[in-house]
């Protein structure tokens, strides 16, 4: 190799090694070695994290079985049945709701269970409801 072709091999092999070394191993912050080290701990601990978890999936049971009950009740079946809406139809597509949608669809079940019993709403209004919440999981069980 001539003192004329070192320049350019020099280069090559610099932009070759820019090339393949990826950027955030250069961005990685450096700790000098007499700073002492803190152990590594994690943002959420494992106890959280199953706690979440575990709260997370009571707050669906509790909300499908709100869903559940206000379908059972001898309005919403007497109302399935003047729509011709196959309830077990309906009960499976409650499991494939998120649970947002069953959140949501949980409290307007309350609301209108309390209106009912409160006599706020009359039957054909809670049949319009039971409709809606209906309509809402066949949409959902359609879709999936």
């Amino acid at each position: 190799m001539s003192l004329r072709e070192f320049p350019r091999n020099l280069l090559v092999v610099c932009l070759s090694a820019m090339f393949a070394i990826p950027p955030s191993l250069l961005a990685e912050v450096r700790i000098p070695s007499n700073t002492p080290r803190q152990p590594e701990t994690h943002v959420v601990s494992p106890l959280d994290l199953h706690n979440a978890v575990v709260d997370a999936t009571q707050a669906r049971q509790k909300n499908m079985q709100k869903v559940q009950e206000f379908l059972s009740s001898e309005v919403a079946v007497q109302t399935m049945k003047s729509a011709h809406i196959n309830p077990v139809q309906v009960k499976a597509g409650i499991a494939s709701l998120s649970d947002q949608e069953l959140a949501q669809l949980a409290a307007r079940a309350d609301k209108a269970q309390q209106d009912f019993a409160a006599g706020a709403i009359g039957h054909r209004e809670l049949a319009i409801i039971i409709l809606g919440v209906l309509v809402v999981i066949l949409i959902v069980v359609l879709a999936a």
